[in-house]
């Protein structure tokens, strides 16, 4: 038996039931009749029709992507999402996800329903859905007609051919309410818009009826991008006929059927539908010798009401609407009036977020006027030693040197001169490496000598004259670099070593042999993850870094950048769409853990994970110039994940719990190098920005 793939379409604008439904927050996602929205309603109503081999898709609009994703985590549940970078009609989106389905299981059947249709008998629509599947593994297109519950001019019907499960012998337009009454009278079913059809056969009939729709949505599907927890169809989706489904394929057909049902439906289509579902009323509200009304507060308003019948009343921060629900349709009307009259009322207005661009020259006002000196003085002591660690109010503690915090404050520092910082940092480089060369150390571990690799070449590139006479690094020789290479257990281990290989453009061949390496001993192929530990047998980490992910994906980007190897590109993009999986929808920030499936593990965030999201952002806009908006968006993300954790004295909080509140301990000086890092990305691609921006990204 083929299995069902429900296809959840997330269309519409939902304009007449204004103020509260909008674009950038339209019907399907508002909360209409109980706690739910009808789109996690929809999704729970479906859900179940997937479980014998199917899978649940979505298809929705790029712009609220974000809401689809939280919507499904807030029940648990998950789809394929597939997006449209801009709307074209139901047809090309059905033929989008029939395309999808088609290429994943030769007879799937599709089940094709509104994301905002109010149904409370879930099983009897299941059952329904049960036979029509039937007759459409035969070849049929099936419609649910509903059995009309009055005469009414909001909604199309279907003629059926006889009773039961029929074919169709005319779809019809909406009608006045006097034609509405006689369909009812001669049979006539409201039409639905939930259709059952294997996927091959609506592929096929849209082929025939519309030229060039087909083609252009398996160009945008051979174009598609992984984001990590969607699918953004490509730009020929762009060229796609603007049509509906009943233009291009219902009204044409020879494949029609109609199987009638009568259980209660409804599309909350407007403000008296609402109020008729009994569960419209949300907010604070108080009424006095009032009857039949419906009553929507926004937060922190409360609605009193006396005296009144029937009436609608919904509040919004910026826009009231009082309507008599008898009129409800007509709030059409004053939309349109208010396209004139009032544009800024059509929408919520967007929230304030800081551009990409303008976050980055606050984050070198940042490092040049706060974290770099603060850390030259407080943070280094007289005989050149860095601290490790200071405390939140910037006092020293008693904490014992730390050899990785040593070198990277020299990479720091070095990046500073490089950059032209006009504080001491030839002075905190100096006595820092004098510091180091005093130091009594084991041989370098394999990561070690990476971050000293990374110092020594920073530290050439603009002082030279402070390695003369200083061999530490021949002193405390790592083993021989093939050894230990092939010999690490932990994939961590090659980070710091692959940077400084990639630092100049130099070293091919050993940065060639380090990926070759994590690739043939930490990739796991299937699940588009680089694990800590080699994967073997029991050897699969059963959780992975997504903040990791984000670290690969810009280190395969760069070393594709620097020898135009496709390869290295498209392992980074899928690293990144992996890392994506890591990031928390509502709060916008990298989580510490997910399976390698991608399900969160944990709620934490540190502040080093949001730099790797940013650098691999920043880098891959550059290298990737077909999706460069997509990585700027996501780049720009990243720094309000950044900056979250940032404090205006130039030190930080590393770590924040899923309640918003962050771990009360000590500034560790790897988190500025972290964002020394990702600023010095953003340095990197500076042909992106504008040239006041390149102008204000200066340290000096």
């Amino acid at each position: 038996m083929a299995a069902i793939f429900p296809v959840i379409m997330c269309g519409g604008a939902g304009t007449r039931l204004w103020p509260a439904s909008r674009p950038s927050r339209p019907k399907p996602f508002i909360p209409l009749s109980g706690n739910r929205s009808p789109f996690q309603e929809t999704v729970e109503r479906v859900a179940p029709l997937a479980s014998d081999g199917g899978v649940m898709v979505v298809v929705g609009g790029v712009s609220h992507r974000q809401t689809i994703l939280e919507q499904l985590d807030e029940i648990g549940l998950s789809a394929v999402v597939l997006l449209e970078p801009e709307g074209r009609e139901s047809a090309a989106a059905m033929a989008a996800a029939a395309l999808w389905t088609r290429r994943r299981h030769a007879e799937a059947v599709n089940l094709f329903v509104a994301s905002d249709h109010h149904i409370p008998d879930q099983e009897a629509f299941r059952e329904a859905v049960a036979t029509a599947a039937e007759a459409a593994r035969q070849g049929r297109i099936v419609t649910l007609g509903l059995t009309p519950a009055e005469a009414s001019s909001a909604y199309g019907y279907i003629a059926p051919q006889g009773p039961g499960l029929s074919e169709v012998r005319a779809f019809i337009e909406k009608p006045d309410r006097e034609t509405a009454g006689r369909y009812i009278a001669a049979g006539y079913l409201w039409n639905s818009g939930n259709f059952v059809v294997r996927a091959d056969v609506l592929e096929q009939e849209i082929r025939q009826s519309t030229a060039g729709l087909s083609e252009a949505v398996a160009r945008a599907l051979d174009e598609a991008r992984d984001d990590g927890d969607a699918l953004l169809l490509g730009p020929s989706f762009a060229t796609a006929p603007r049509i509906s489904i009943d233009y291009a394929v219902m009204e044409k057909t020879r494949r029609a059927s109609v199987l009638p049902v009568d259980f209660e439906w409804s599309d909350l289509g407007s403000w008296d539908a609402v109020h008729a579902s009994g569960e419209g009323d949300v907010g604070l509200h108080v009424l006095e010798d009032s009857e039949g009304c419906l009553v929507r507060a926004c937060d922190g308003v409360m609605v009193a009401a006396i005296g009144v019948r029937n009436l609608g009343i919904v509040v919004e921060r910026d826009a009231v609407l009082v309507t008599d629900l008898a009129r409800s349709q007509d709030v059409k009307k004053v939309v349109r009036r208010l396209s004139q009259l009032s544009p800024r009322h059509l929408d919520f207005p967007p929230p304030a977020e800081e551009g990409l661009e303008e976050g980055l020259v606050r984050l070198a006002a940042w490092l040049r006027q706060s974290a770099l000196p603060l850390w030259c003085t407080l943070g280094q002591q007289a005989d050149g030693r860095f601290e490790p660690v200071l405390s939140l109010d910037g006092r020293r503690l008693d904490a014992p040197g730390s050899l990785k915090a040593q070198l990277r404050q020299l990479q720091v520092y070095a990046d500073a001169g490089l950059w032209n910082w006009q504080g001491p940092w030839r002075a905190a480089l100096n006595a820092g490496l004098g510091a180091l060369m005093e130091r009594e150390a084991d041989a370098l571990t394999l990561h070690e000598r990476g971050l000293w690799e990374g110092a020594r070449k920073r530290i050439a590139s603009v002082a030279p004259e402070m390695l003369e006479g200083r061999r530490w690094i021949s002193e405390h020789a790592a083993p021989a670099l093939a050894e230990a290479l092939a010999a690490s257990e932990r994939s961590s281990r090659y980070i710091s070593l692959l940077d400084a290989a990639l630092s100049d453009g130099g070293e091919g061949a050993l940065a060639e042999q380090i990926l070759r390496q994590v690739r043939d001993r930490f990739l796991d192929a299937e699940a588009g993850v680089i694990g800590e530990q080699p994967v073997s047998a029991g050897g699969v980490d059963a959780a992975v870094d997504p903040g990791r992910q984000f670290e690969w994906a810009w280190l395969a980007a760069r070393h594709g950048r620097l020898r135009a190897s496709q390869d290295d590109l498209e392992l980074a993009r899928r690293l990144f769409a992996s890392g994506l999986k890591g990031v928390d929808l509502k709060r916008r920030v990298v989580v510490d853990a997910m399976s390698r499936r991608g399900e969160a593990l944990g709620a934490r965030a540190r502040l080093s994970a949001q730099t790797q999201w940013m650098k691999a952002a920043l880098m891959l806009a550059e290298a990737v110039t077909d999706d460069r908006d997509t990585y700027l968006a996501q780049a720009a993300q990243a720094q309000r994940a950044v900056w979250r954790h940032l404090l205006a004295s130039g030190l930080w909080r590393a770590k924040r719990l899923e309640s918003g509140a962050f771990i009360d301990e000590p500034a560790g000086a790897d988190g500025l190098h972290a964002v020394m890092a990702a600023y010095g990305q953003a340095r990197a691609v500076d042909a992106l920005w504008r040239p006041a921006t390149r102008t204000a990204l200066n340290l000096y």
